[in-house]
């Protein structure tokens, strides 16, 4: 069974996806770089040279062959789940994990960590609180979807423990 972590961009779903991999003996995917690797192009140069809905439909091939896979760990993009029936689809094969995290916790990552983050690197401290707050709008319902909501306090707990152990008492492993 695969286990699909998705939110917003920043929720922390690559970190705690490293960690939770590791407690439950599982390989790590992360859903852009396999996309990157399999196209030879950076996710910025495909939604440049190829645009949106290129990228999604090619999102939403890969995570269908995420089945294929050994059990893994897969951190999704923060869209994944709103295009192309994904949400559904990964319902349906796998355990979905929605890292519920504030607006204020997700504003401070992003703010700090814009530079590595193409899509918002020249966005304004508004223009980024206002992007998040519409995205979350836009998401939050795809996002309710997932089989396990985990809802984070202030972005410092220790979730990849409290999951793994939820997984454990969900599977009996």
């Amino acid at each position: 069974m695969q286990i699909y972590l998705i939110g917003f961009m920043g929720s922390g779903k690559s970190f705690t996806g490293q960690q939770l991999a590791q407690l439950l003996d599982r390989q790590f995917i992360d859903l852009d770089d396999w996309i990157e690797q399999k196209a030879g192009h950076s996710i910025r140069e495909i939604f440049e040279q190829q645009g949106e809905a290129h990228f999604r439909k090619s999102e939403a091939e890969a995570i269908r062959q995420m089945a294929e896979q050994p059990a893994a760990v897969i951190a999704t993009g923060g869209g994944t789940p709103c295009f192309h029936q994904n949400m559904e689809w990964m319902n349906a094969n796998g355990l979905t994990i929605y890292l519920d995290t504030s607006p204020e916790v997700l504003f401070q990552r992003l703010k700090d960590g814009r530079d590595h983050r193409p899509l918002i690197r020249s966005m304004s401290d508004e223009g980024l609180w206002s992007y998040i707050a519409l995205k979350l709008q836009e998401r939050t319902p795809y996002y309710q979807r997932a089989s396990i909501i985990y809802a984070q306090k202030t972005g410092r707990e220790a979730i990849a423990e409290d999951l793994a152990h939820q997984f454990s008492n969900i599977t009996g492993h």
